[in-house]
């Protein structure tokens, strides 16, 4: 499972590190909002879930759902607006979804994703399922009132789901000292009842060991939990953003515990990881993306027929 692991958190970074290219070449239209330096969390509690259990995610969504198992080609395509994208061509970066591996969308509208996560885990426990829900959302959604709406619901219920917050330290240019008047958001898990709970999330095994609790309780019925992942990242709010309000010293101890290079480090040391294994499989994610890079690219855009389908649901389901 480990080298799996540093694997998909490579493809990620590789991934982002690609589109962060492009669109600073303007060849992505839209906007995009990558997130090198959280790694750890999409992979570390993606890790835990099953095909079928579902997860949601925030615009900053291409690391979650390619740990989710979403296709780097139709991802890519995604972005570049094809047909071949797994919406084909109608999300963009700010709106994937890929319901064959449970990635039930990236939502634009801050903490959207947290709501739509406990509903999916309230079909499961009215179904008698076994499968769990993750709502991804940044710190800035701690403070929306569907954040507070949803965790309220999922516990009066007992629902499967885990709400793990990726505080960044910043809502949008914004440090989390000014709009938030506590130091940790799992703090407000007492609130609702839930454990709440606070992780490194630059260190890939705490959260998937605190991940694995806290989906094995969901999945038991003990309900839910809050995970507040420490972490950061390493690019500015959205491409258009050089993230100068940050203190230079400040990224540079957070660059310091990259959180690949920490991951890789202790692979090493366990005797997982050499130099040329390490070489391979970075030269592996390379090629990945440059073969979806070249799929996006050779892709055809929407026929303008594709512009009212998937709009409406003509079939009678009630």
């Amino acid at each position: 499972m480990l080298l799996p692991m540093y694997e998909r958190m490579l493809l990620i970074r590789t991934f982002e590190d690609r589109v962060h290219d492009l669109f600073a070449k303007k060849s992505i239209p839209g906007t995009t909002h990558v997130a090198q330096g959280q790694e750890a969390v999409s992979v570390g509690v993606n890790f835990n879930l099953n095909r079928d259990d579902v997860m949601t995610c925030t615009y900053r969504g291409h690391g979650h759902c390619l740990a989710k198992g979403v296709d780097p080609k139709k991802l890519m395509a995604e972005l570049f607006g094809k047909v071949t994208g797994c919406c084909r061509g109608k999300g963009g970066s700010m709106h994937i979804t890929d319901f064959s591996v449970g990635a039930l969308g990236s939502f634009a509208i801050v903490g959207a994703g947290i709501p739509v996560a406990a509903g999916a885990a309230l079909a499961f426990k009215y179904t008698g399922s076994q499968r769990a829900a993750v709502a991804f959302f940044g710190d800035g959604a701690a403070n929306i009132g569907a954040f507070h709406e949803g965790l309220n619901m999922a516990s009066i219920l007992k629902l499967p789901v885990v709400f793990v917050c990726e505080n960044n330290q910043y809502g949008e240019y914004s440090p989390m000292a000014r709009t938030t008047p506590i130091k940790n958001i799992a703090d407000r898990a007492s609130s609702y009842g839930m454990p709440g709970v606070v992780v490194d999330g630059n260190d890939v095994l705490k959260v998937y060991d605190v991940a694995k609790k806290a989906i094995e309780n969901a999945r038991s019925g003990k309900g839910p939990t809050l995970i507040e992942c420490k972490t950061y990242r390493h690019k500015g709010h959205s491409r258009t953003d050089p993230g100068k309000y940050r203190p230079e010293e400040e990224v540079r101890e957070w660059l310091a515990r990259d959180p690949i290079k920490l991951f890789g480090g202790f692979l090493e040391k366990n005797g997982i990881l050499n130099k040329q294994i390490d070489s391979d499989l970075r030269a592996k994610q390379d090629q990945i993306v440059e073969e979806s890079y070249q799929f996006a690219i050779s892709s055809p855009y929407p026929d303008e027929k594709e512009l009212t389908k998937d709009v409406y649901n003509n079939k009678n389901h009630y």
